[in-house]
């Protein structure tokens, strides 16, 4: 294999040893060859029982329950879906589970789209502004996979994976992919003219407004932060990853000027809601800090800090201040 998820090579071995009994069916030379274990020992010699013409290795155990006490039953539902993202990662691949606790029929994942149906899937009860962007390249032995797509909804959905380990928290391929997010779109923005002359670049969080992304990079050395592979911290992996993103992206959004528009479109409303809310957020608390002073509520806190446009107004009797308070 070219890259692993595992840092140490016990996986196998481990789960050998926390069974109660493990089989092991290799499909090699025509021949099918047989070991079986109990709590990690050998019963007996390898031994043929069988012919075949494909190749392959198959592994049946049964999970100790003195070593797991709380439970040895297996969730279908966890399991399809962690199969159904390990056949979105790896497009053309076929992965089959089947629960013979309760004779449905077996289950089936094929996606040749990779992580572009991956995002589909999850976009599928969502209203899409476009289809599927998609990019791939190699640099110094890493391979780098984005998919990307926007809704009309406003939360994101970015999800990360290191040689096929979803990487929850995050790490150095993420931030790699944000940094370039941000930027290409705010230079495209710039240099079409989507931006008025006074407006600020858009922020990460406002690009990333319904935007639904998978990042997956494949690398010969993964380095994870912690002993559960939650977070990536090669270096090297940000700016790879930034790069072969960037390029391609740009690219993109040059040929598909209606879906640049589009995008950028949607990230201005997130800004204007974002300043909306912060103006909102500082004039409640400076009301509230008024009220704190026990100023004579015969006044009213002017709602601009900027002593060039504000003016003092002096009224005779409330009804004659209108609104204006």
């Amino acid at each position: 294999y070219k890259v692993f998820g595992g840092l140490h090579g016990v996986g196998a071995s481990v789960v050998n040893a926390l069974s109660t009994r493990m089989e092991v069916h290799v499909h090699l030379d025509n021949k099918i060859h047989f070991l079986a274990f109990e709590k990690g020992v050998p019963q007996g010699e390898i031994e043929v029982v069988g012919e075949t013409d494909v190749t392959g290795t198959t592994v049946h155990f049964i999970p100790d329950p003195e070593i797991f006490t709380e439970t040895t039953e297996y969730q279908f539902d966890i399991l399809a879906q962690r199969l159904r993202e390990l056949a979105f990662l790896n497009k053309g691949i076929t992965i089959t589970i089947e629960d013979k606790r309760t004779g449905e029929e077996p289950g089936s994942y094929y996606y040749e789209g990779g992580i572009s149906s991956y995002v589909e899937y999850i976009n599928r009860t969502k209203e899409v502004l476009h289809a599927p962007f998609y990019s791939e390249g190699e640099e110094e032995g890493i391979s780098v996979e984005v998919a990307i797509q926007y809704n009309d909804g406003f939360s994101s959905n970015l999800y990360s994976f290191a040689n096929n380990v979803h990487t929850y928290e995050g790490g150095t391929h993420e931030s790699g992919f944000r940094t370039g997010l941000t930027r290409v779109i705010n230079d495209y923005a710039r240099k079409n003219n989507l931006f008025k002359e006074n407006d600020p670049n858009l922020s990460g969080e406002d690009v990333r407004e319904g935007l639904t992304a998978i990042v997956s990079v494949k690398h010969p050395d993964p380095q994870f932060e912690g002993q559960t592979k939650t977070k990536l911290g090669n270096s090297e992996v940000r700016s790879v990853t930034d790069s072969i993103f960037s390029e391609t992206f740009s690219k993109f959004l040059f040929e598909n000027p209606t879906v640049g528009k589009i995008i950028v479109e949607k990230g201005l409303m997130a800004s204007r809601a974002r300043m909306a809310a912060k103006k909102a957020r500082e004039l409640t608390r400076r009301k509230s800090a008024l009220e704190i002073s026990n100023l004579p509520g015969k006044l009213a806190d002017c709602s601009s800090k900027d002593a060039k446009i504000s003016e003092l107004y002096i009224v005779e009797g409330d009804s004659a201040g209108g609104s204006a308070k």
